[in-house]
């Protein structure tokens, strides 16, 4: 029964923390596969897209934080990283994405924007959004 429930909350948890950053060349779609609430997510997904050639990349990586003074507990939210090999990925909170070599040389650095629009509609899918001006007749 046990090995049943893991896939399915795995999946769950994969449609429940999905988000999509679009860059100007570039959508990123991650995905954690952690359950709500752990704040060092070590399951994420990265599946990188051209939006010029349409070839893509799937790594895995984790969630990124800043430590507090204790220097072991995580405090601040920074993003994603992921590394193909000695090229690391970094998806910021802020929506920057940046690529960089082996010798820390920034590679590519787009910002972007997230899009949360899945999420926010399965949480109130009958939400009307027209402005007050958009409702009148």
């Amino acid at each position: 029964m046990k090995l049943i429930l893991l896939p399915l909350l795995l999946l769950a948890s994969a449609f429940t923390f999905a988000q999509q950053l679009d860059t100007p060349n570039y959508t990123v779609e991650i995905q954690q596969l952690c359950p709500e609430g752990e704040v060092q997510c070590q399951q994420v997904l990265y599946k990188g897209t051209s939006k010029v050639s349409g070839a893509s990349i799937e790594l895995k990586g984790t969630a990124w934080h800043s430590l507090c003074a204790d220097g072991v507990t995580p405090c601040r939210f920074l993003g994603y990283q992921f590394k193909n090999g000695r090229i690391r990925y970094l998806v910021h909170e802020s929506g920057l994405l940046q690529v960089m070599g082996s010798s820390g040389k920034v590679l590519l650095e787009e910002q972007g924007v997230w899009d949360y629009q899945q999420d926010s509609q399965q949480e109130n899918p009958d939400h009307n959004t027209q402005t007050e001006e958009e409702a009148k007749p």
